[in-house]
């Protein structure tokens, strides 16, 4: 098998002949730019750049020679744009060294250390002297909801650094020829790489309620004003699907994978309750996947941190096949209960590392042990695709990365 054919086997369930390995095809499962420099000082590669695609969590692009050298099976579409050093410029990381950010990302410095990211003049973001992403200050809904929508809500989604900061290759969106320059190098990447193609489209529902109205407010709307969070939701959708509609014509034939994003859990269980889930989020993710799966090839992936063991359910029935970080190290999430209760449905992208206590602390031998117990859990009969759980972050030192892939490679 190739890499993408290795991908898709394991997606539908089908055990491939090796486990397939992601490092940076999504925003989640990438590694940060601290951790990606310490790792790069502990290999003999010649490429040494540390080009920082995701500037809100700070997360570094894998370079081509990093993937063939890990030798991994999936590769982000976003990284056909901003190919030349042009695009790029130095900047100094917290631990010291030198990593590059888009041209079009000028934060400033502040007296005190911090960073403050802008749009226009609007400072949106601030990343503190110590911090290693950035934080969202503006929050356009805190005090209610519109009376209407339409172009209100365009302009407070772009006040948002997730949508104002947007990583590659939204980060050219604006551009008149996007969708045709998208489909044209979706099609060279095909052409000339046999990894499997992973497109993030955020589309998310949940979190937009959160970035828009602040998470305290919206968590309280979701009891007490749910016709309201309704009618948000609804115009959210009516963009998520025009969306989708361009990413589907652009590409729809060409990417495997298109990412979905909704973090619905937190550590003790889901944010919600699985009667709100059913009752204002699963009915539209469901109109998602559908509109995916009925205009196009690509395989529907939701990234959702937290417990959420109480929620896959309705996630599978809503079309999701691929669930990610798979975070293994929260209430309810032990690796065989999912795997003994949901192993046939869908295909778990994650959990091969814990990154909160293991991979960051642990010795090279505790890692090992780690990834094996998790591979040798997930792995049988398909439905797997290694990576860790979440980004890998600045505090994993590199002899665990290291031992990590050693230990992965004894399943390839």
């Amino acid at each position: 098998m190739n890499s993408r054919q290795r991908v898709l086997a394991a997606i539908a369930h089908r055990e491939p002949d090796g486990i397939p390995v992601d490092l940076g095809a999504t925003p989640s499962s990438g590694i940060s730019a601290i951790a990606y420099d310490n790792l790069l000082r502990s290999l003999s590669l010649k490429d040494r750049r540390n080009w920082v695609y995701d500037v809100v969590q700070q997360v570094a692009q894998p370079s081509a020679e990093v993937l063939d050298y890990f030798r991994i099976d999936t590769v982000d579409l976003g990284r056909t744009f901003n190919t030349q050093d042009r695009d790029w410029y130095d900047y100094t990381l917290l631990n010291g060294s030198t990593a590059q950010q888009p041209v079009w990302f000028r934060p400033r410095k502040q007296a005190d250390g911090s960073f403050l990211a802008y749009t226009g003049e609007e400072a949106i973001a601030v990343m503190p002297a110590t911090a290693i992403s950035y934080d969202q200050i503006v929050f356009p809904f805190q005090d209610g909801y519109p009376a209407h929508y339409g172009s209100n809500l365009d302009q407070a989604m772009g006040r948002i650094h997730w949508a104002a900061l947007a990583h590659s290759p939204w980060d050219h969106a604006a551009e008149p020829d996007f969708w045709d320059k998208l489909r044209a190098n979706a099609l060279h990447l095909r052409a000339t790489s046999d990894r499997a193609i992973v497109l993030s489209a955020g589309c998310n529902l949940f979190e937009w309620g959160t970035f828009l109205r602040r998470l305290d407010n919206f968590l309280m709307d979701l009891k007490r004003a749910p016709a309201q969070v309704a009618r948000f939701l609804d115009a959210l959708m009516e963009r998520h699907l025009s969306s989708l509609e361009k990413i589907c014509r652009a590409v729809g034939d060409v990417v495997d994978i298109i990412r979905l994003g909704d973090d619905l859990g937190m550590s003790t269980g889901p944010m919600m309750s699985p009667e709100t889930y059913r009752q204002l989020f699963k009915p539209r993710h469901t109109l998602l996947c559908q509109y995916i799966q009925s205009h196009s090839s690509m395989h529907t992936f939701l990234h959702s941190c937290g417990s959420i063991y109480k929620l896959i359910p309705d996630l599978i029935e809503a079309g999701f096949e691929i669930l990610n970080p798979v975070q293994t190290n929260v209430r309810d999430m032990q690796p065989d209960r999912l795997k003994r209760e949901f192993g046939a449905d869908v295909t778990f992208w994650g959990a091969g590392a814990d990154t909160r206590s293991i991979l960051n602390m642990g010795t090279p031998a505790q890692v090992k042990d780690n990834v094996r117990a998790n591979i040798e859990i997930l792995s049988p009969g398909g439905g797997f695709v290694f990576n860790t759980i979440h980004n890998i972050l600045p505090d994993v030192p590199a002899h665990n990365i290291l031992a990590m892939f050693e230990a992965v490679d004894e399943y390839r």
